[in-house]
């Protein structure tokens, strides 16, 4: 790959302005390649309008909802709730991935159209939830005024890099979760929707993969610590949402999205892609942070092998009951 400028070599001779500028090149060749790949999709044509009836309030034939009428299981209603709340906060992600990489050139025209896809994931699933009254209605409602009202603080919001990193996994992670969720719901239709959803997640995830690989070409030590600081630190962005602790739980014990998903299907895949560990001729900060991410993926491997030996042990446990 050539770059339009040329490796410093110091971290500190670098600085998010001077990387916005270098990295300018290849957000514009990965914006390109993403509009040559990325289908347009109608978030209509994946509701299943026909299923759809009143709720009470303005109209004398409203029906209240009963989790009865939900045609998908406990956990993919769980699910459905936290990738929705998740995207509902689009406003506030906007904000911020706007306020780090501009509203100008290259850069400003993805920021744009990547709002704009990620719009279409909570209308459809908003749409989806209420027609086939998968959810309680009032609760959603709930729920997100509180989740939006509190706003959303990224952790990464004060390095561009730290931010490109960031998203480099959360799109995947987003990706894994909207997939399992949909294998799980217990609704074809549910699923449908839900790949269609990944499928976009996925693109995402290989922008900023891509350009995460150019940030190494060009800053190694510095990208090699954001990378570190991501990983160590990693929160999914629905954190803050009401009751997400109980709710993350379930979801870990349901097999959606736990530690050893985490691990795997995750972080493994973006940081093989780039060969992190592979890179050589680091200086002694970009070394202590490959070192430590060394040490963090072992570790969190040997707590996924914890996680799973009590997963397992709980589902022979329920298996036993159930004789």
């Amino acid at each position: 790959m050539t770059l339009a400028s040329p490796h410093l070599g110091s971290s500190e001779e670098w600085t998010d302005a001077k990387l916005l500028y270098a990295l300018e090149e290849v957000v514009e060749k990965e914006l390109n390649r993403h509009l040559t790949v990325a289908k347009d999709w109608m978030p209509h044509e994946y509701v299943p309008w026909s299923d759809g009836r009143n709720f009470p309030g303005f109209y004398d034939d409203g029906e209240a909802w009963d989790k009865s009428q939900s045609k998908v299981t406990d956990i993919g209603r769980v699910a459905l709730i936290v990738n929705l709340l998740t995207e509902d906060n689009l406003p506030s992600y906007h904000h911020e991935i706007a306020s780090l990489f501009g509203r100008d050139g290259a850069w400003g025209t993805w920021v744009h159209r990547w709002t704009a896809e990620e719009g279409r994931h909570g209308i459809v699933m908003r749409d989806y939830l209420l027609t086939s009254r998968a959810v309680d209605p009032d609760e959603l409602e709930r729920f997100r005024m509180v989740h939006m009202a509190e706003g959303f603080e990224s952790d990464n919001r004060h390095s561009m890099l730290h931010s490109v990193a960031y998203v480099a996994f959360q799109e995947l992670a987003t990706r894994i979760s909207h997939r399992n969720t949909g294998h799980q719901s217990g609704d074809p239709v549910c699923d449908r929707m839900l790949s269609r959803i990944a499928t976009d997640e996925n693109l995402h995830m290989v922008f900023y993969r891509n350009l995460l690989r150019a940030a190494f070409e060009l800053a190694p030590d510095l990208t090699m610590q954001s990378v570190r600081d991501v990983v160590v630190q990693f929160r999914m962005p629905g954190h803050g949402m009401p009751g997400f602790e109980r709710a993350a739980a379930r979801m870990a014990i349901g097999g959606i999205y736990n530690m050893r998903i985490h691990h795997d299907d995750v972080l493994q895949p973006v940081l093989r892609f780039l060969k992190v560990m592979e890179i050589d001729g680091l200086g002694p900060e970009g070394l202590r942070a490959q070192e430590e991410l060394g040490m963090y993926m072992d570790g969190l491997d040997s707590e996924a092998r914890k996680l799973d030996e009590k997963l397992e042990a709980r589902r022979a446990r329920m298996a036993a009951r159930r004789a």
